[in-house]
């Protein structure tokens, strides 16, 4: 907690200065002031290289999420006259908002779909995006491009969550603060809450699956491995009463996480 005081002090007092130290601190990367932003062309040969097989995929994911935003009743206004009294709900959209995207072992481009769609649903005017500069690959570039993101920054960690709750000559303040990351994003985002606005404090990442011998192994394998990519130290449990079920899973998983799944066999569930 005090480490991450102290960068949120710094990024405070020192702007894009405490965050070109950072990133050469925490990712290992000496970068300029002039390359904390990703340029329009970059974006969009980057965003390009995509290929047409994911490309879809994004597609119909981004699509998804728009029509299940669109669907909610929480953006339309409401009103009511009780014997002269009158009483509205107005919806008032944020003017802006930054997303943390995670770096780490893993890219998300799922995450800027969900954080970005649904706020241009809701009418936000400005969506800013920051993620750790060694996982700006194509797929999270060209997920931004389709859900409506409007700068994108090579950075990450509490300072990133620093930059957007106050501001930099780089980086723009914003409204509210959304997207998971790790537990010193989690700490910034909690201390810098009296300052912007905040989705939640995520994680840890842990999920349990009870399952007879009746349900699809691919499945089960899959819904394991989303929550096992998230970090290391992620719990992902099986518990059924099949042995089979358990090796046809296992066979589903791949190498990289079978260490962090496990799997209970128990006598039945009665």
């Amino acid at each position: 907690m005090d480490r991450v005081k102290k960068i949120i002090e710094d990024v405070h007092d020192n702007g894009d200065k405490a965050l070109i130290k950072y990133t050469e601190v925490f990712d290992g990367i000496k970068i300029k002031r002039e390359d904390l932003e990703v340029t329009k062309n970059e974006w969009k040969k980057k965003a390009g290289s995509i290929d047409t097989e994911f490309l879809n995929i994004l597609n119909k994911a981004a699509m998804n999420i728009k029509n299940y935003a669109e669907m909610q009743d929480i953006y339309k206004e409401s009103e009511m006259d009780n014997n002269g009294v009158y009483i509205k709900d107005k919806f008032i959209p944020v003017e802006s908002i930054g997303i943390y995207v995670p770096g780490g072992k893993y890219s998300y481009p799922s995450t800027v779909l969900m954080s970005a769609i649904p706020a241009k649903v809701a009418g936000v005017k400005k969506i800013y995006m920051v993620t750790p500069p060694e996982k700006l690959n194509s797929s999270v570039l060209r997920a931004a491009e389709i859900a409506g993101v409007d700068r994108i920054f090579r950075v990450g960690g509490a300072q990133a969550i620093a930059a957007l709750a106050f501001g930099t000559r780089t980086i723009p303040k914003v409204e509210k603060i959304v997207g998971p990351g790790n537990k010193y994003v989690q700490e910034a985002k909690m201390l810098l809450s009296d300052k912007v606005g905040i989705d939640m404090i995520a994680g840890p990442s842990e999920v349990v699956i009870i399952a007879d011998e009746f349900q699809d192994p691919e499945w089960i394998a899959v819904d394991l491995m989303a929550q096992a990519e998230h970090a290391m130290d992620c719990s992902s449990i099986l518990i059924t009463p099949s042995g089979s079920l358990i090796e046809e899973v296992k066979k589903q998983v791949q190498e990289e996480f079978s260490d962090r799944i496990k799997f209970l066999k128990v006598a039945d569930f009665n």
